[in-house]
């Protein structure tokens, strides 16, 4: 099964073409595989990076709804250590710190509605309102501050579920 002479001339004239092919188009093809995995790497990264992107706002929404829970319930708390002080006198430490922190939850409460519409900024408002009149009512109330914040917590139920509804619903 020897191969003849002309066997093996179109043999060694086609190997010369089928090399010269290889040696030309396989570069080529992995040119072309690199430049597809190139273009799908940096689709890839732009995905991964508006992914990341979202999830930061929504994780920084969420801790400034944790934030303004504390601050409400911190201003319910203070104002049940305000004790009555006289007619014409300055307010107490309690009132102060109490004041302090009914600002600190106005200034959470700015921060959230800047993110939101005009309706949500108009609540925010009117409970940081709501709540300085009942710090101040809890300088005259004695000693029973339980009904102070009745008509504030309506409120605050109603944008703290409005703030974790937004966040969740937050295009991630």
């Amino acid at each position: 099964c020897a191969m003849t002479e002309l066997e093996l001339k179109s043999v060694s004239k086609s190997e010369p073409k089928l090399r010269t092919a290889i040696v030309v188009y396989f570069p080529m093809f992995i040119a072309a595989l690199s430049l597809i995995t190139s273009i799908y790497n940096g689709y890839l990264n732009n995905r991964f990076v508006t992914l990341i992107q979202g999830n930061v706002g929504r994780i920084e929404y969420l801790k400034t709804c944790r934030d303004i829970i504390d601050a409400y319930f911190q201003v319910k708390f203070r104002a049940g250590l305000i004790r009555p002080v006289a007619d014409g006198a300055t307010m107490s430490p309690e009132q102060v710190d109490t004041m302090s922190a009914v600002s600190k939850f106005g200034a959470l409460g700015t921060y959230l509605a800047n993110l939101r519409n005009e309706n949500i900024r108009r609540e925010y408002t009117e409970l940081t309102w709501a709540l300085e009149a009942a710090v101040k009512r809890a300088a005259t109330a004695g000693g029973d501050h339980s009904k102070l914040f009745d008509a504030t917590d309506a409120s605050f139920s109603t944008l703290n579920d409005d703030c974790i509804k937004s966040a969740q619903n937050a295009p991630m």
